[in-house]
């Protein structure tokens, strides 16, 4: 392991501190390291003076995936996206529901290899509209998925972040500069949550939504995890949507979906869908236009509807769009109000399909 760390790709945002240790500035925690430690997503250490990145080129694997499964419902609907992680995680999420990824403490977990260039070529010859950094938090391999979307925007490839949202300022602005679109998880509202079951601060994760709505052009969605007895009391939720409408406005989309018993948290009953349907209510009843559910079936939580005159304008059963009444622009075909978002003048036709990819390593 420590082998890894010395033949790891030099990594940006760190300083040395005067008591001989090196501090990451890529995220929150700070990690303060030794030579030969890793900080406390596992992939970036301490190697020669300075932080290097152990999962450069690496993966956990290729997928394409329809867009929706991101979850991103308004950005390029119906069409493939190339998905790829690598391994480990800045946060230390309890209920992780990819945990075999994300917890990772070894590499050889990540055997795929693809540079850049070749992951671009891959979305171009298999038809994919985007390429999402998925499975894990690309935050912690910043480097690696600032070069693939480098590659990507060269080739009329557009490129999906979906993170936790916990970076700092700086890598923050150059993460997000080469981003299409994003998910952002927002895990509860409270500080206890993020402390008890993440380790992590939720002031963090919220500055990253404003960064985003505020300062730039990318399109983001939110999506919530409800779990029992630990984020899915209406007061809490009803504080949640009440932020987003306050702060980010009623077009963000925001997807509740739900929990299942996983990694730490095996005994925490599954989200009963009720509370999904309820969480939607109470985010439509405030002014949030866009509120969906997740991970049950719930074809009328999963459509999209005009903001201005209530009309369907994207019906879904599940992944599949089963209705689309967008104007080629982008707006209601009833009463002509834009529906927030990024969309092409007709839907993708790729469905719910899932298709493993595999990506030479040039």
């Amino acid at each position: 392991m420590l082998q890894d760390i010395i033949e790891g790709v030099p990594g940006r945002y760190w300083h040395a501190l005067e008591d001989g240790r090196i501090q990451c500035d890529l995220c929150p925690r700070y990690c303060r390291l030794h030579e030969g430690q890793r900080g406390v997503c596992f992939v970036r250490g301490r190697a020669q003076d300075q932080i290097v990145l152990t999962t450069y080129g690496r993966s956990s694997g290729f997928c394409i995936d329809p867009i929706e499964k991101k979850p991103l419902n308004h950005f390029l609907p119906g069409t493939p996206v190339l998905s790829f992680g690598t391994a480990g995680c800045n946060l230390t999420c309890k209920f992780c529901q990819n945990w075999s990824i994300s917890k990772a403490r070894a590499l050889d977990r990540v055997q795929d290899q693809a540079s850049p260039e070749a992951i671009a070529e891959a979305a171009v010859t298999s038809g994919c509209r985007s390429v999402a950094f998925t499975y894990n938090d690309p935050v912690i391999f910043l480097e690696y998925a600032i070069d693939v979307a480098q590659a990507c925007r060269a080739r009329g490839i557009k490129t999906v972040a979906v993170s936790a949202g916990y970076i700092a300022p700086d890598p923050r602005r150059e993460f997000f500069r080469h981003m299409d679109a994003a998910n952002i998880d927002l895990k509860g509202f409270t500080e206890k949550f993020y402390k008890n079951l993440c380790t992590g601060k939720l002031a963090a994760v919220l500055d990253t939504l404003i960064y985003l709505r505020r300062d730039t052009n990318v399109w983001f969605e939110i999506t919530t995890l409800l779990i029992p007895g630990e984020n899915d009391s209406p007061s809490e939720i009803e504080a949640l949507c009440t932020w987003v409408l306050e702060h980010l406005g009623a077009d963000v989309p925001l997807h509740f979906t739900a929990f299942h018993p996983d990694w730490k948290m095996q005994d925490t009953p599954a989200t009963p869908p009720a509370t999904l349907l309820r969480a939607r209510r109470i985010g439509r009843g405030l002014g949030l236009a866009h509120v969906y559910t997740g991970n049950i079936h719930d074809p009328t939580g999963q459509r999209t509807y005009c903001s201005g005159c209530g009309a369907q304008l994207i019906g879904r059963d599940g992944y599949q769009i089963t209705a689309w009444t967008l104007t080629e622009d982008g707006s209601c075909r009833s009463c002509a109000t834009p529906c927030a978002g990024i969309f092409e003048a007709v839907p993708g036709r790729w469905g719910a399909r899932r298709r493993a990819l595999r990506i030479a390593a040039a």
